[in-house]
């Protein structure tokens, strides 16, 4: 598991003035490898210590689970962090400060905030470029009103950085604009997320969007002939009944004691690794308090080869969250006030922002997972597979194992609720 710390196959050079095209990208990306003490700052490193980018996943989990302790929650860290670094490259002063430190980013010198921008940069050219295996698209678009135009450097800055793709839109005929924001959305997410945005009016300036869509099968599949019917207790009081997934095999696996939960690792083909975690009956709360970078590279460190009986839930859940509100509560005030300094956009303080929402969806089968917001005859001693049942509430976090990411994080309290 010590590869996972590593990070590898990232750009060497970023494109000087024009952004390179998607080609190019992934054949640096593919055939470059960095070990030359380059820190990229969105990876998490489990040797560094103190508050990191890795912790705002955990930040914000914690913050949108107060609201909905007894809900799915699932949502994506990636998307809804480089939608709001795209807009810090227009803010300036304490608002900029805010959208960096509110995403785990500290010590913001000018050197830094271009750091960053270049990490976010290499990271997203990794993620679009992954093998055939995984499908995995990220992107990012601004929708400006028609006759306005953003500052020149931020229009630069924005494609250089996160190649965003641009449009002009009548925010005096909200309706339409509404959809056709919501219908470059559904495009970019293979139709999961099909409304974004519910409404629009005629005073929007600029409507700043990034998608994510992943979808990867497990590198050993679940028998269809094997998914059975059976029991999911939500509490202590109320079960569901749902399609449980069964498999007998060899898995990476850790019993935390300390924290009372059952950790295992199910690799898809590729890169990407999805990590459930099993509480105790009654220590879900014990292991969401402790949830952390530090004690996910725990978990990472100590798993083992072991042979499980495990079943899995069948499930698709999508949520929804107002990020304006919980960014509020995170500290990130200034953004949604009047004292929004967003004049790198503008050229003048007089932009703020009125509203930000997060949508995402999560769909497990035999096969693999789908998400918007993928012979050697060894004879040794026979091991009785250890039963593992994942009927009762666990969380999910779903990673990319080259570039240490956390693409996307949830809880499933019932599998039975969409």
């Amino acid at each position: 598991m010590k590869s996972l710390l590593c990070l590898c196959l990232l750009l060497a050079v970023l494109c000087a003035i024009t952004h390179c095209h998607h080609e190019d990208i992934c054949h640096e990306a593919t055939n470059t490898n960095l070990h030359d003490g380059t820190e990229n700052l969105l990876t998490h490193n489990c040797e560094k210590k103190g508050s990191n980018y890795a912790d705002f996943v955990f930040r914000f989990y914690k913050q949108a689970v107060s609201k909905e302790a007894d809900k799915n929650v699932f949502f994506s860290p990636m998307s809804i962090s480089t939608a709001f670094a795209v807009l810090a490259v227009g803010a300036k002063s304490t608002t900029l400060s805010q959208i960096f430190e509110g995403l785990g980013f500290d010590n913001l010198t000018e050197t830094r905030i271009h750091d960053i921008h270049e990490s976010f940069h290499k990271i997203l050219a990794v993620l679009n470029c992954t093998d055939v295996n995984i499908t995995l698209n990220i992107g990012n678009a601004l929708f400006t009103a028609i006759g306005y135009e953003p500052q020149e450097t931020f229009l630069q800055n924005t494609r250089q950085f996160y190649d965003a793709d641009f449009f002009s839109n009548d925010f005096h005929k909200p309706e339409e604009a509404k959809k056709q924001i919501n219908k470059y959305i559904e495009e970019k997410t293979k139709g999961k997320i099909p409304e974004l945005i519910s409404h629009l009016d005629s005073r929007t300036i600029l409507v700043l969007v990034n998608y994510i869509y992943f979808k990867a099968a497990w590198k050993k599949s679940f028998d269809p002939l094997h998914t059975h019917e059976d029991v999911f207790f939500v509490n202590t009081n109320t079960s569901v009944r749902v399609n449980m997934m069964r498999r007998d095999s060899i898995y990476e696996s850790y019993y935390d004691d300390d924290l009372s939960c059952e950790v295992i690792e199910l690799p898809y083909q590729g890169t990407a690794r999805a990590l459930f975690i099993l509480p105790d009956d009654g220590k879900m709360k014990q292991v969401e308090d402790a949830l952390s970078k530090e004690t996910v590279c725990k978990w990472e460190n100590k798993l083992e080869s072991r042979m499980l009986d495990l079943q899995l839930p069948k499930l698709s859940i999508s949520a929804s969250y107002d990020v304006k509100n919980l960014f509020i509560e995170m500290g990130i005030t200034e953004l949604f006030s009047s004292n929004a300094d967003l004049s790198g956009i503008s050229g003048s303080r007089d932009l703020q922002v009125s509203e930000a929402i997060h949508k995402a969806l999560l769909e497990v089968d035999e096969a693999g997972t789908e998400a918007a917001g993928a012979t050697a005859i060894i004879i040794n001693r026979a091991h009785h597979p250890v039963t593992i049942k994942f009927n009762r509430p666990f969380l999910i976090l779903i990673y990319d194992k080259e570039t240490s990411t956390t693409l996307f994080m949830g809880k499933i309290v019932d599998p039975t609720k969409k």
